[in-house]
């Protein structure tokens, strides 16, 4: 295993525990003290799963058992690292500030919070460019 694949990998068992964590959370506030969460934990929660687990997951696995292409002309290793790190700092930011706007209103939160969405955006394209020609039946270099 490549060990990009790994760290997408072990990131994405980071995000999976984070999440649970946070669900755990929504759950025994609304169901045993009562409380209400706000709708930005839930997509905060939401987000570290979807993006942080299922993506990273899906990302580290591709780039480990799709074929390589031959011909390094249209897959990066440098591109794929973008690509993790675009994913990541995204989640990430987009994770801390959701969380945070719960309980404090601001505006930088709410940009920050669009730039970590436009971060997992590029991430998910730069992907598909990337991935796009390893995507093929094996032995087949076109």
């Amino acid at each position: 295993m490549f060990k990009l694949s790994r760290r997408y990998i072990k990131t994405a068992f980071a995000f999976f525990i984070v999440g649970l964590l946070l669900g755990l959370y929504m759950i025994v506030s609304k169901y045993i003290l009562g409380k209400w969460v706000s709708p930005q934990l839930i997509t905060a929660h939401a987000h570290a799963l979807l993006f942080g687990f299922v993506i990273s997951l899906i990302m580290g696995v591709a780039i480990w058992m799709f074929p390589r292409p031959r011909d390094e002309m249209h897959y990066s290793p440098r591109l794929a690292e973008i690509t993790y790190w675009f994913l990541t700092l995204g989640t990430v930011v987009r994770f801390i500030c959701e969380i945070t706007s719960s309980y404090i209103n601001s505006r930088i939160l709410d940009w920050l919070i669009a730039l970590g969405s436009a971060s997992q955006v590029l991430a998910g394209l730069l992907f598909i460019y990337n991935v796009w020609s390893r995507v093929r039946p094996v032995g087949k270099q076109t």
